[in-house]
């Protein structure tokens, strides 16, 4: 049993994560981008290859995942069906931020 105001869940929710730019603001997108990378290096053979970029832009922020060239099919899924999962998962990771999120695979040429 936990004492009031010691250790112990709390009661504003689980914690957020919020990372902080070399400037002091709040970097954009944070959550939803370490929750994508941690998913697409889940979901691929050479989890070492995957990195996501992010850019801002008014009222959104963009994540590009980059992977090796033989797990964007991994990525993608059969009809798009694993990257719509991927992109949901976003939203709901950047809503918890307010901010709005979107999910593009780079094509490596």
């Amino acid at each position: 049993m936990t004492q009031p105001g010691g250790p112990g869940p709390s009661a504003a929710g689980p914690e957020v994560i919020d990372e902080v730019g070399a400037e002091g603001n709040r970097i954009l997108g944070a959550a939803a981008k370490a929750t994508i990378e941690h998913v697409c290096r889940a979901l691929v053979d050479d989890p070492d290859a995957v990195y996501v970029d992010v850019r801002e832009s008014p009222g959104e922020v963009t994540l590009l995942v980059h992977a090796a060239p033989g797990d964007l099919g991994r990525l993608i899924g059969k009809r798009g069906r694993v990257i719509q999962a991927i992109r949901q998962v976003a939203r709901v990771a950047g809503a918890a931020e307010g901010v709005e999120v979107v999910v593009d695979v780079a094509e490596e040429g």
